[in-house]
């Protein structure tokens, strides 16, 4: 008889009660054997909880008493919470029956994978590629995020040209299989981060330590994105340029550090500028404020942070040694498949 790892499916939910009406009963028909569903509520303002006891006795029911972030929220979450496996997964996402056999199957294939996500697809179109995490995540030179079917805003769509399982840089924190006991041997989410980009340094981390980040494309869930700031939210600018640099800052060293960090001041100065000339004001003031909490945190945890071993990204699998600014702005390469990865 086949011997399933316990799975434990953590929906962290804030303010999100549409979403865990129109999705949860999606997630209750998944057909993997040993598997606990549980939703952890970031101390929710909306009727979430009510309505979770009410419409789902059965459902475990975490509860914070403030809201962390998605960091925070889900490192008190999981202290709660056994098993072999965690899937850190968003309210809006519509999850198929069999959705997470594959990604486990593939994990446990090999030990050395610590974190894989399904293919992401947009739930409004589901024939492309979804924002957030899309067929894989890769990071160029500069520290820019950019996915297997999505680069800034080029939405691919899906013609099975990504289909092949691979190891990538990052695995999308909307939909994110990890080995419970690795998490926690990276003491889990960076806490400062509060929200955005914390998947990308959690698999950084464990990359570093030699562990595969993978994608699993034969397993595919459905993304609403934007499910509690949409990507035009000045805040949800503000956390992106802020993390950026601070994650960049967490797991570069020596020279190549302060290169990078030049550069990314410099860039995220025309993205400001950029943003200025098109009338967008919020988006440039949060550029700014990004910088200045950049500084402050640099001046506050930056003699605390353990230092990796690799002197660079260029070694790390999911790394590509370019600008995907320079090709995607310049030489037009809107699409995964012009990149010479």
């Amino acid at each position: 008889m086949q011997k399933y790892p316990k799975v434990a499916a953590v929906i962290l939910n804030y303010n999100g009660q549409k979403w865990l009406e129109k999705f949860l009963p999606f997630v209750k028909k998944s057909t993997y054997p040993n598997l606990d569903i549980i939703v952890g509520d970031n101390a929710s303002t909306d009727d979430s909880v009510s309505y979770m006891k009410q419409h789902h006795p059965e459902i475990r029911l975490i509860i914070n008493q403030h809201n962390g972030g998605y960091t925070k929220g889900y490192n008190d979450c999981l202290k709660q919470v056994t098993a072999d496996y965690y899937i850190l997964l968003n309210s809006d996402i519509e999850t198929p029956e069999h959705w997470i056999e594959p990604v486990i199957d593939l994990m446990e294939s090999d030990k050395t994978i610590a974190a894989c996500q399904p293919k992401i697809k947009y739930y409004s179109d589901k024939n492309l590629f979804e924002y957030a995490g899309a067929s894989g995540g890769y990071m160029d030179k500069y520290g820019y995020p950019f996915c297997r079917g999505r680069i800034f805003e080029t939405l691919e769509k899906d013609e099975g040209q990504y289909n092949s399982i691979e190891e990538v840089f990052w695995a999308t924190g909307a939909c994110l299989f990890v080995r419970a006991d690795i998490y926690w041997q990276m003491n889990g989410l960076y806490e400062h981060l509060f929200a955005h980009m914390e998947e990308i340094d959690l698999c950084w981390r464990m990359k570093r330590a030699g562990y595969k980040v993978m994608v699993c494309p034969q397993s595919e869930v459905y993304h609403v994105g934007g499910g509690t700031l949409h990507k035009s939210n000045p805040r949800k600018t503000y956390y992106n340029f802020r993390n950026n640099l601070i994650l960049l800052y967490r797991n570069l060293k020596g020279p190549f550090l302060f290169y990078i960090i030049l550069m990314r001041l410099f860039l995220d100065g025309i993205a400001a500028i950029k943003y200025l000339l098109s009338g967008e004001v919020g988006n440039f003031n949060a550029v700014f404020k990004a910088h200045m909490h950049f500084y402050k945190w640099n001046f506050k945890y930056s003699e605390t942070i353990d230092k990796p071993e690799v002197k660079d990204n260029k070694k790390l699998v999911g790394t590509y040694n370019g600008s995907i600014i320079w090709d995607y702005f310049v030489k037009g390469k809107k699409h995964f498949k012009d990149l010479n990865i």
